[in-house]
């Protein structure tokens, strides 16, 4: 491997322990670092790729990051990008799920976590206000974010999310008109490793099936999240909420705003939470099934982002010109908003209903909307409290 490589991957490292704040975040410090200091690929190509992982199903930012590794080594630099990216904060939130179960197992209060679980809904209150602000502009998208907002929190079962994405796609791609038109959209597709995705989707449900594993069972329901998501992190959120918490009770409404709020507090991706999920799914079968857990569960929701960028990354530059494409994007983009609204809403169920309770969630919104304090502040500000009160 050459000093470029080697060089790179360390600017990664760099990225992977300093970048707070989630998908906009990270792309502000990508162009700082990747283009602007050391100049790995232009402005123009960071903005397009940034658009296509935004308009593939996973986490947008490691996406991103995989995929200008592809551009500069090929596909073994994407995957060490890819490992380089995401092992810290994902250790980190493994770590933070056997302290949890520790303390809960050894009668210890965890009650030091008071306050930063209704700090994680205002951070998630936030989070649907500024996609709502960027992305719904028209009467048709306010429509599709109100709709999915009120189906998302009604109808609670793991496969309405993706459902509502394909129909909120689907009618505002029938809009594709009001979207100027290109030439020269000629497509060659290599489609391996799309089949490598159908693939392994395919075998872990059927082995999760056949042997009834749990780890295993755990690999294929983040492999399908993971093939889900449109919108990042936030977006991820509700679905992990009704399908771990509410449909089959891996772990309670509090671990899981907890560990949400500690996600917030660390660099890297806003996924680093399945760690936490998948390690605390894991918490009957010891530490080493609790790491398992944590594995798994990262290499599932990661996995199909990757194949997908390496798949559509080959011919992106034609995909692009085709209306419809960017037409379904708007509603996408909508409809992610409404189910993130709706994750605010129900992430705020476990929590006391307590005038402190919401006006701390009240305040944290206020304090994200009109202040700058990072977000790792806030907290450990928290936590501080917690511990002190």
């Amino acid at each position: 491997m050459s000093l470029r490589y080697y060089i790179f991957l360390k600017d990664v490292l760099i990225l992977a322990l300093t970048t707070f704040g989630g998908a906009q975040a990270h792309f502000a410090m990508m162009f700082k670092l990747l283009v602007e200091k050391r100049r790995y690929l232009t402005e123009q190509e960071l903005i397009e790729l940034n658009a296509l992982c935004q308009i593939l199903p996973g986490p947008t930012s490691t996406q991103t990051i995989t995929a200008i590794g592809f551009r500069i080594g090929g596909a073994n630099l994407a995957y060490l990008t890819l490992l380089v990216w995401i092992t810290p904060a994902a250790f980190i939130m493994a770590i933070a799920a056997i302290v949890i179960s520790y303390l809960q197992q050894n009668n210890i209060s965890l009650d030091f976590l008071r306050f930063i679980q209704p700090m994680a809904v205002g951070f998630v209150a936030f989070a649907a206000w500024m996609i709502s602000v960027k992305v719904v502009n028209t009467k048709v998208a306010i429509i599709l974010m109100v709709i999915s907002a009120v189906l998302s929190y009604f109808f609670r079962s793991p496969w309405v999310y993706p459902l509502l994405l394909i129909a909120g796609g689907a009618v505002t791609a029938f809009r594709f008109k009001q979207h100027p038109q290109e030439k020269d959209k000629r497509l060659n597709i290599q489609w391996a490793n799309f089949f490598l995705y159908v693939g392994v989707f395919i075998l872990a449900a059927a082995l999760g099936g056949i042997t009834s594993s749990l780890p295993v069972r755990l690999f294929e329901n983040f492999y399908r999240n993971g093939s889900m998501i449109f919108g990042g992190g936030q977006v991820l959120i509700p679905l992990m909420y009704t399908e771990f918490v509410e449909f089959k009770h891996y772990l309670t409404g509090d671990e899981f705003l907890s560990g949400y709020a500690i996600a917030q507090a660390l660099p890297g991706p806003t996924f680093s939470i399945t760690s936490f999920v998948g390690n605390l799914a894991m918490r009957q079968h010891g530490i080493a099934g609790q790491m398992l857990g944590s594995f798994v569960a990262t290499v599932g929701i990661f996995l199909p982002g990757t194949f997908l960028i390496f798949f559509v990354i080959r011919f992106w530059e034609g995909l692009k010109k085709y209306r419809v494409v960017r037409a379904s994007l708007e509603g996408i983009s909508a409809v992610s908003s409404g189910m993130v609204i709706a994750a605010a809403i129900m992430l705020y169920h476990p929590i006391d209903n307590t005038l402190l309770n919401f006006s701390i969630v009240l305040a944290t919104f206020g304090l994200l909307m009109f202040t700058r304090i990072p977000a790792p502040v806030l907290i450990l500000t928290g936590l501080l409290l917690g511990f002190v009160l």
